[in-house]
């Protein structure tokens, strides 16, 4: 435990520069003085690791200093093999750089990891689109990547969602990419951080460089607007009652926050409770769809609906008149 600490004690110091003991006792999830002792331990074993006292001070390598030594488990080198991510990649002109830093670490490996790892690469594989729904065409999506690697403003022309009287322009500072279920979004500034759907870009242009802001996590920024998104989207609510069944059946039946919404409620067979949903439009169609499990208590315009519907389906079935055609 103690080497597997040393080691990675040196490759942050080695990929990142001058650290505080302080920052990397937080990424090591250490105390300080575990820190402390970790660097005499170093220095004892020879690498030329130093102090700079003061506010803007840290521990650092001595300069042109570089190990040779990654220390990869198996299991780190097999990650490295499942993190590819070959569709992305290949979005992003990325495809072949991916392929040769994989085939070159491939080389370094010792035999028994890289056999291991190639066994990975063989047997696992990354498909990033959902089902039923083909790849988005993102043909401005390498230049937005460039843009976010080189901090270049961007100046969009971006067809919100609702159609093409929504085609607003936008100078925003990019900040980052997210794939989600094959879909990529850019996150950007303008100031504050928003996102956009990279296959909604019209037109762009690239600007002026700008400054990134150090504070920014992409992933925790994402985490919490996708939170924040889906909270929005499903902010109606009707009042429902369901079966046993209709209870088992929502949690395959339903959308993916719907299902753990309802979990966290644990309601009981019969029990009200709130049903979140887009719209009333929204949950005429999701309600529908569990038959005869779920009742609808309110609102009395929507639960009028699904009994118009279920009596039209009734007079289908029953006694064989269809509705109109036209």
């Amino acid at each position: 435990m103690k080497a597997s600490r040393l080691l990675s004690v040196l490759l942050l110091l080695q990929s990142r520069g001058r650290m505080t003991a302080q920052v990397l006792a937080d990424e090591l999830e250490v105390s300080v003085r575990t820190v402390y002792r970790d660097v005499e331990a170093l220095s004892a074993a020879g690498v030329p690791v130093y102090a700079d006292r003061g506010p803007a001070g840290g521990y650092q390598l001595l300069d042109g200093y570089r190990t040779r030594l990654t220390g990869l488990t198996t299991e780190e080198a097999e990650s490295l093999f499942l993190a590819g991510l070959p569709g992305p990649a290949a979005e992003l002109g990325l495809g072949t750089v991916v392929a040769a830093a994989q085939l070159k670490l491939m080389a370094a490996l010792p035999p028994e990891l890289r056999s291991r790892a190639s066994r990975i690469r063989e047997r696992f594989h990354l498909d990033t689109p959902s089902w039923f729904r083909g790849q988005e065409q993102s043909p401005h999506l390498a230049v937005i990547a460039e843009s976010v690697w080189n901090q270049r403003r961007l100046h969009l022309r971006y067809q919100r969602w609702g159609g093409q009287a929504l085609v607003v322009e936008r100078t925003v500072e990019p900040l980052g990419l997210v794939v989600k279920a094959g879909v990529w979004y850019l996150v950007a500034g303008a100031p504050e951080p928003r996102t956009y759907r990279v296959s909604r870009v019209l037109e762009l242009a690239e600007g002026d460089a700008f400054e990134r802001p150090e504070d920014f996590d992409l992933a925790e920024f994402w985490t919490a607007w996708s939170d924040r998104f889906e909270r929005t989207l499903y902010g109606t609510r009707v009042r429902v009652r369901m079966t046993k069944a209709g209870l088992d059946r929502s949690q395959y039946r339903l959308t993916g926050f719907q299902a753990r919404f309802i979990r966290s409620l644990e309601p009981a067979p019969g029990e009200e409770f709130d049903f979140p949903t887009e719209s009333l439009r929204h949950a005429y169609g999701d309600l529908l769809g569990l038959g005869a499990e779920v009742e609808v208590v309110s609102p009395v315009e929507l639960r009028e609906q699904m009994i118009q519907t279920i009596s039209a389906m009734h007079s289908v079935y029953e006694g064989g008149k269809l509705p109109p055609w036209e």
